[in-house]
Parts: structure tokens; sequence; C-alpha cells
């Protein structure tokens, strides 16, 4: 495996969290994860991965952490389920960096993730906690070029 693929297989093995909500779907309704993906840093640091796979976009949230689990993953906006470590493959081999996503990739991603930022923003009752920093998440924040917390 080269420093710029993953195979997904871990990702299934580490979901967690069933989506919940209206318009949620059921664990068997899950996408396919792929069994490789190229993964591309998208410039912010609230959602710093994304991967185009057979057209869909895959993109992590990092998460709040330890208020929240580590990562959120979703594909096409939608998510898929919460991650408690990082999946193989996102530290690149030493002396290699991930690529960086074009600036129409980025917009096209940010785009789909906008109104995402905050944990549980994806089912309606993103995070207001006092201990954490979701409500600071805003679009113009995740846009920000490396917007780290």
């Amino acid at each position: 495996m080269t420093g710029k693929s993953v195979a997904l297989r871990s990702i299934r093995r580490l979901l967690r969290r069933k989506p919940s909500g209206p318009g949620s779907p059921a664990v068997n309704s899950r996408p396919t994860l792929p069994p490789r993906a190229v993964w591309h840093r998208t410039g912010t640091g609230v959602f710093p991965y994304a991967a185009r796979t057979d057209g869909h976009w895959w993109v992590l949230r990092l998460n709040d952490f330890p208020e929240h689990p580590l990562w959120t993953l979703f594909v096409d906006a939608q998510v898929v389920g919460d991650l408690d470590d990082a999946p193989a493959g996102l530290q690149p081999a030493p002396g290699t960096a991930l690529p960086g996503l074009s600036e129409p990739e980025r917009a096209e991603v940010l785009r789909l993730v906008a109104g995402l930022g905050p944990y549980g923003a994806e089912s309606g009752t993103p995070c207001t906690s006092d201990y954490c920093t979701c409500s600071a998440l805003t679009d113009a924040y995740v846009a920000r070029p490396d917007s780290h917390r």
C-alpha cells in the first residue's frame, strides 16, 4: 500500500455509531466501502481528508475528542458512522505527503459538507456543549485554509 492510498476495509471495523434520526439510512443500507481510495488533504482542519471514489466523495470530519468520537465518515454528505481511530494509511510513508485537492475539488467538498462542522449536525442536533469547540465550527471557519482547532 502506498502513502497515497488506504484500505477502507479498516473503516468498516472501526464504525461504531449507527446513524439515527429522520432520513438516516438503516444499518443495512450503508454504502459498500471501497477496498482502496486515494485520500487527499483538503486544506481544512475540520474536514482534513477526502477521497473521490466511484464518483462519490468520502470525507472525514475531525471531531473534538474526547468529547466526541475522533472521526466521522461521510459519503456525499451522508453520515456513515463514527471512528475511534484514524483509518490506516492516512499517515503517509516517511518522506512523503498526501496530495492536496485542487481548488475546484476543495470547493466541491466544502459545498457538500456545508453545515456539518459541529458534531451531530448531520442528524439535525449540532452539539452546543460548553466543553468542546463545536459552536465555533461555522461554514466560514471550516472553509478557512488549514483551520485547526
